[in-house]
């Protein structure tokens, strides 16, 4: 009695297109992680800018509203740039106003306080401690301080520099926050404040 026999296996060729085919599919599933996983990342990322930064406009605001004449009698506001602004203010409600500087160093904005002191008392610029409260600041010639002076409408158009600092009575906060600037445009937080001791018809 005869039969015939039939390979029932893959022949090398058909293996290699198998083995082909699976690590096409296996390179796609694994690019498509990876894509899920960045944006994940990218958008926590982003999230955590936007809260840190709002966290900060947040003081700032409340520094800035209460701004007021120094200890030693000087006016509220001391210096009105476009990218630091520099006012007296009691920020942690002891009897002294601190001097307090906001101001944008590179791409870093930073917060310098002197408290006075001394006999008699003076504010000792030597003594300003220095924090650094936001990194990764994409201005560019957006300045990060716009000043209006009691004409402000909304839409009114910022005091030009140099600004006398006489003249403000509410500033414009804008921080443009790019971790990656090769990636995406920049995350625009932005506030303003009115200054409560300063103001008169606002």
């Amino acid at each position: 009695m005869s039969f015939n026999s039939k390979n029932k296996g893959f022949t090398l060729t058909e293996t290699i297109i198998v083995i082909g085919i699976a690590c096409i599919i296996f390179i796609a599933v694994f690019n498509f992680g990876q894509s899920i996983f960045s944006f994940n990342l990218f958008a926590q990322n982003t999230l955590n800018a936007q809260n840190d930064a709002r966290r900060v406009l947040k003081v700032m605001v409340a520094e800035l509203r209460k701004a007021s004449p120094s200890s030693l009698g000087a006016y509220p506001i001391a210096s009105a740039e476009d990218n630091s602004v520099i006012f007296f203010s009691n920020i942690d409600d002891d009897n002294y106003k601190e001097r307090v500087r906001y101001f944008l160093d590179g791409t870093t904005l930073k917060k310098g306080i002197i408290k006075p002191s001394g006999i008699p008392l003076s504010y000792h610029f030597d003594s300003e401690e220095t924090y650094t409260l936001i990194k990764n600041i994409d201005n560019g010639a957006v300045p990060v301080f716009d000043y209006f002076d009691s004409s402000y409408t909304g839409t009114s158009t910022p005091l030009i520099q140099p600004v006398a600092t006489t003249q403000v009575r509410l500033i414009r906060i804008t921080l443009n926050l790019n971790k990656n600037p090769d990636r995406q445009d920049p995350l625009i937080v932005r506030s303003q404040v009115f200054l409560r001791n300063l103001k008169d018809n606002l």
